[in-house]
């Protein structure tokens, strides 16, 4: 005997701890998918010759922005990358991560390179004219984009078995909850935008 479940016709927000837990987690998975997408998009452009230069700082503070975003008020810790099965320095590697994202999304530190003004001294030692030097800083190149993706990877499988095992919290709670007090939650819009 198999049953049909009709689609639902109606959509009823959930509050409290559980519920909110279930949506961090699923904007911890949308953030590293994000790293994912662009981690393959950066593999893409180190490729080209020559690459973007434009497009590789763009796509890979993207990257660095999100990851930093799955680790704010404790969503994902430093334990959780020290239980992913990775081998290496991956929780040195998580931390640079981490790191980089403050270089990146500085409001005064320019992230492509260091300039230092000096004085350019003649034959004679007297000021001749000022010097403007520029140090690059480091190069994005595969092996960085490669590692970061297996470790986003790795996350994304940790945190979709959280969504599952919290949404069936959610799920159980809300089965619970008398028809009555169903129909008193606020509705969500479903529509689409066009």
């Amino acid at each position: 005997m198999t049953t049909e479940s009709s689609p639902p016709t109606t959509v009823r927000r959930i509050a409290g701890p559980a519920a909110s837990a279930l949506a961090d987690l699923v904007a911890v998975f949308d953030e590293l998918q994000t790293v994912l997408r662009c981690c393959e998009r950066l593999v893409s452009e180190l490729a080209a010759d020559p690459a973007d230069s434009v497009v590789l700082e763009g796509v890979w503070t993207t990257v660095t922005l999100s990851y930093a975003r799955c680790f704010a008020d404790g969503r994902l810790t430093d334990e959780d990358v020290n239980g992913l099965s990775l081998k290496g320095e991956v929780l040195e590697w998580h931390k640079l991560l981490r790191r980089l994202r403050e270089h990146y999304a500085s409001e005064t530190l320019n992230p492509r390179a260091r300039f230092d003004v000096g004085a350019a001294a003649g034959p004679d030692g007297q000021v001749a004219g000022i010097a403007i030097t520029s140090v690059d800083q480091a190069v994005l190149d595969d092996l960085t984009v490669r590692q970061t993706g297996a470790l986003a990877y790795e996350l994304t499988r940790l945190v979709d078995q959280r969504i599952n095992d919290q949404q069936q919290q959610v799920l159980t709670a809300a089965r619970a909850l008398p028809p009555q007090d169903l129909a008193a939650l606020p509705l969500i819009d479903l529509a689409t935008p066009h």
